[in-house]
């Protein structure tokens, strides 16, 4: 009930300030947020019952079947609660669902993305089955236990956790979604937009099908905003606005050595050996401080503009609590705050294969090492364009590069060889302007339910298919999360904060009621 003080002195200012969306808009998602709130504190069995459900149909995109079980049980939720649905996609791949629902009088649409699908799991490294959605205290690295509904009267703890996989990333929206359409319903109030959803099925795989989905079916995406609903909230536990991304390529680079394993004592100092190759190539593309040395790989970024660089001043530094909970004495960028640096692009060193370690180790140069790199675009650059500086890179180092795998000649003829493989896919950064005019009451509805609380974030440090949507449609993109930045996403113990979930229910009801 803390909340409804906060609400009304937010209010309060608002109101009395010129509002894009209306004192009276405003007023209406106060009273829609604080009505989805006693709604959920009522319901909270029901819901969590519903979302079990939900998380107990395992949903890696790989397995088609699985795919079209999460469909079909999606379209079951929303069809009762007045959407018309869809499946959109060619015969044989995951399908997305598109739904639509009409708000008589309403002049405005808002379209909400979500995914449905998740990352693989390895069970075995789960404290509970990730099929089957376990309540616990607290966080499994914590020593939370498991608890049920039935160990509390009244509402449940909001520190409770449930854990499944997809439970935050990214089934979370959609049970929130139609919860939140239900509490609005019950408290007679309706929404004031046209609601489109947008569920995708294969996020995780990369969505390699949303091009030719967007190309066919695009008209049906015509909205005024679109809401990417995915990722957490910010470390600091604040809820916010996110604008942007980063976009997103790799390759695995092989240095070759002789054509075959060499006894180090009897070759050694003479044979060249590919994992120091390696070792030193990958130096020559990044630096101690993180900075990518690669000429011409930052030629085209973007710098922030002023609206970017104002929101980036009133974001909290969380340097020193990260370094203290991640056990790090110096990290990397050169004395710059992690808000800062993840508005620049970056290159990661994700794996190295290249003999062994400990009792398989052997006294051999190989023949091989292959290292796994990760790249993150910002504004302005492209894939085409990175991959050409990569590529100029390795061959400025006397590398001759080839794609397919090399013969004794290719490697007799020249004296440093190497192979690139780039992945299959990849796309650009994107981020929206602050100040753009569709933004502008999405901003006050927000600002309406937290004040000065809300944080403005241009940009997220991870990578999401947005481009696609803005090659699609013509409307503003933002992110509006409500996971717990510590949820474990892709990884083991993945889960959902109960209070992140009941406050997204409140948050949907507020902005599609007031916006």
């Amino acid at each position: 009930m803390a909340r409804c003080g906060v609400l009304s002195l937010a209010l309060s200012a608002l109101m009395a300030a010129t509002s894009p969306c209306g004192a009276q808009d405003l007023e209406v998602a106060a009273r829609a947020y604080a009505a989805a709130d006693a709604y959920r504190q009522q319901n909270e069995r029901e819901i969590l019952a519903g979302y079990a459900e939900l998380l107990a149909l395992p949903n890696v995109a790989t397995n088609l079947a699985d795919i079209q079980a999460n469909a079909a049980h999606i379209r079951g939720l929303l069809e009762p609660r007045g959407f018309q649905t869809r499946l959109l996609g060619a015969p044989g791949t995951p399908p997305a669902v598109f739904a639509e629902r009409a708000t008589p009088g309403a002049e405005k649409t808002i379209l909400i993305y979500a995914h449905y699908d998740g990352q693989p799991v390895q069970a075995e490294n789960w404290a509970s089955d990730p099929w089957i959605a376990t309540l616990r205290s607290g966080p499994v690295e914590a020593g939370g236990e498991v608890v049920s509904v039935d160990d509390v009267d009244g509402p449940l703890p909001e520190n409770w956790r449930l854990f499944a996989r997809s439970a935050s990333d990214d089934k979370a929206p959609i049970i929130t979604l139609i919860h939140a359409l239900d509490a609005l319903k019950a408290a007679g109030i309706a929404p004031s937009v046209n609601i489109k959803l947008y569920l995708d099925g294969e996020e995780e795989q990369g969505s390699p099908h949303l091009g030719d989905v967007l190309a066919a079916h695009g008209d049906l995406l015509d909205a005024d905003l679109l809401l990417f609903c995915d990722g957490p909230r910010h470390a600091s536990g604040r809820p916010q606005l996110v604008f942007g991304v980063r976009g997103v390529t790799g390759f695995d680079l092989t240095v070759y050595g002789p054509t075959r394993p060499l006894h180090s004592g009897h070759y050694g100092n003479w044979a060249p050996n590919p994992i120091s190759r390696l070792i030193n190539l990958m130096a020559s593309m990044r630096g101690p401080d993180g900075a990518v040395l690669i000429p011409g790989f930052t030629d085209d970024v973007a710098a922030p503009g002023a609206a970017e660089r104002a929101a980036l001043a009133g974001m909290p530094d969380l340097s020193g609590k990260l370094a203290l909970d991640l056990g790090i004495a110096e990290p990397e960028g050169a004395g710059a705050r992690l808000d800062e640096l993840i508005m620049r692009p970056a290159l990661n060193f994700r794996g190295i294969r290249a003999g062994g370690i400990g009792q398989d180790a052997r006294n051999i140069i190989l023949p091989e090492a292959t290292a796994a790199i990760g790249i993150r675009l910002v504004p302005n650059q492209t894939v085409a364009g990175v991959r050409e500086a990569v590529e100029a890179h390795i061959r400025a180092q006397g590398y001759a590069l080839i794609r397919g795998l090399p013969g004794a000649e290719t490697l007799r003829r020249h004296p440093k060889v190497a192979r690139i493989h780039w992945e299959e896919g990849g796309y650009p950064a994107l981020r929206t302007d602050l100040d753009a005019a569709a933004v502008a009451p999405l901003i006050a509805v927000m600002r309406a339910l937290y004040g000065e609380e809300l944080l403005l974030t241009p940009t997220l440090g991870g990578s999401l298919p947005i481009y696609r949507f803005a090659e699609a449609i013509d409307a503003p993109i933002v992110i509006l999360p409500i996971a717990n930045h510590d949820n474990n996403q892709h990884g083991r113990n993945e889960n959902i904060r109960l209070g992140n979930l009941w406050n997204g229910v409140a948050i949907y009801a507020a902005v599609l009621a007031g916006y």
